[in-house]
């Protein structure tokens, strides 16, 4: 059976607009202990965009603590509550963006539900929401802080504890090289099309660059340009291929192999819907959301079964670009405003305390 943990949040704002914050806090279920505290100025926002804020902090927090967890979040907003539950709309465009990060979040989480609690069943929220509007900025993991108050109190002789070594694990993000649909910028989903000449030239390149990066593992989506191309690698290097069926490209659907152009004349409407609006999926396809959560599970199992080590990842656009805006803490909206050409490489250092650090985006140099 998975942790259960209790998220409450709360926002206000002193003016409605005006200066506004939020508060979260992640408790255990069973216990009642409180493991996180998070508490920050959102700027000048309406109140129910703080409240949004303080969502979003505390389902972040609650993936810190435990991602297979079951989360009960607990507010005194109705409004935030019966959006999230799907039984209201969002109009507000701000309040849309801050939902997407909260839907993005407890995809990634075993189990969220939306319960409305009286605003006097709220209190810590809302102390932390005014810490906030006051000036005082919050970030506090009291369960790990008490471990540490154990060891600075433990008597002489006793054996100490030593804080577990910071590992970092760094991921290679390998578009594959070209196909048919590259050149005439088609979308390109879950087609098997593949490498043309050009294609295997460029995987070639790439093969030649990756010696020099001191790689020890090879994963690759399944498609046939993705397998194509990390075959190319992997032979050079010496290694196995490791297929990962959640590296796949999204699923364009009836857009599959058409041009920009001609989506939109064919599919006007979903078209327009699809690329503007990141939960909407392509006509008969996916939506990029639908990517994010698959790429969220890879990453996390990449970092769980190759941590410490150098990964190669040969994928595709879009789970490229999600894994980018995981590392740079963007939401899944980056797929629009980041190109990647065909076997171009970007990389990112995974810290095990959390920290990333995104060392390349769209690096060519092995293909001039």
């Amino acid at each position: 059976m998975s942790r259960r943990l209790v998220v409450e949040a709360d926002g206000g704002s002193r003016g409605n607009p005006g200066p506004a914050g939020y508060g979260a806090l992640v408790r255990d279920a069973d216990t009642g202990r409180v493991l996180a505290e998070r508490a920050a100025s959102v700027g000048r926002a309406t109140n129910n965009v703080a409240e949004y804020g303080g969502l979003v902090a505390g389902l972040q927090a609650a993936l810190d603590v435990d991602p297979t967890a079951s989360v009960e979040v607990r507010m005194d907003s109705k409004l935030v509550v019966e959006q999230m539950s799907g039984r209201w709309k969002i109009k507000h465009p701000d309040m849309q963006q801050l939902a997407v990060q909260a839907r993005k979040l407890a995809r990634q989480l075993g189990d969220v539900r939306y319960t409305w609690v009286p605003r006097a069943q709220n209190g810590a929220a809302d102390a932390l929401a005014n810490s906030a509007m006051d000036g005082r900025p919050v970030h506090r993991d009291p369960a790990a802080e008490a471990v540490v108050l154990e060891d600075e109190v433990q008597p002489s002789g006793a054996s100490a504890q030593v804080p577990a070594p910071v590992v970092t694990t760094v991921t290679h993000l390998l578009r594959h090289g070209q196909t048919e649909h590259t050149p005439e910028r088609r979308f390109s989903g879950r087609n098997e099309l593949p490498l043309s000449r050009t294609g295997r030239a460029e995987a070639d390149a790439a093969a030649h660059r990756a010696k020099d990066l001191g790689i020890e593992v090879v994963l690759a989506s399944p498609l046939r340009r993705t397998r194509e191309t990390a075959e190319i690698v992997a032979g050079v290097l010496g290694l196995p291929v490791a297929l990962d069926d959640d590296l796949v490209e999204l699923d364009f659907g009836d857009l599959e192999g058409l041009t920009f152009d001609e989506a939109r004349t064919r599919h006007p409407l979903a078209a327009r819907r699809f690329l503007d609006d990141v939960t909407v999926p392509a006509p008969g396809g996916e939506s990029v959301a639908d990517v994010s959560a698959r790429v969220a599970r890879t990453r996390r199992r990449i970092l769980a079964e190759h941590a410490g080590r150098t990964v190669l990842v040969v994928s595709h656009v879009t789970p490229i670009k999600l894994m980018l805006a995981a590392a740079l803490g963007t939401g899944d909206e980056v797929v629009h405003r980041v190109f990647l050409e065909a076997a171009s490489l970007s990389s990112v250092a995974w810290s095990s305390d959390g920290r990333t650090s995104v060392r390349l985006v769209n690096d060519t140099a092995h293909l001039r």
